[in-house]
């Protein structure tokens, strides 16, 4: 009698060892499966975002940010062309610094869309990520393709 509960309690443990080793691999191949990542397809998607946020942040100690440095430029000029050139200039010069392909700048509310800075052809686009920031009455679009 002793031997069959000895042997009972032995092939008893052996079983839940055996449950356990199974449940660990289990959840330890849930755990290291890799999850689909998303962050390469939507990658595009927050470009747009990211810049205009570089842009509309401080650049200097005055807690001067370039979109109201380019608003101030327009509104003290007036929105005449001397100043709508002089955004421009200024425009192209700093979207080029961040090494984009395509871009188009644009102020959508006191110019009625009218082009800040452009490179690329817009019309060949197809898969464009847009941001909009505004300053003061200007509001800005930035499209990137």
């Amino acid at each position: 009698m002793l031997d069959n509960k000895g042997s009972f309690y032995i092939m008893d443990a052996i079983l839940a060892v055996v449950l356990l080793l199974i449940v660990f691999l289990v959840v330890n191949t849930a755990i290291t499966m890799p999850a689909h990542d998303y962050s390469y397809e939507s990658k595009d998607i927050k470009d747009a975002q990211d810049i205009m946020e570089l842009l509309s942040g401080k650049i200097d100690f005055n807690d001067n940010t370039f979109l109201g440095v380019i608003s101030d430029i327009l509104k003290n000029g007036k929105n005449s062309k001397e100043s709508v050139s002089r955004v421009s200039e200024i425009s192209k010069d700093k979207l080029n610094s961040y090494n984009l392909k395509n871009y188009m700048l644009t102020e959508n509310n006191i110019l009625k869309g009218k082009v800040l800075a452009s490179k690329g052809d817009y019309k060949k686009a197809t898969n464009v990520d847009v941001a909009t920031r505004t300053y003061g009455d200007y509001s800005y679009t930035l499209s990137l393709w």
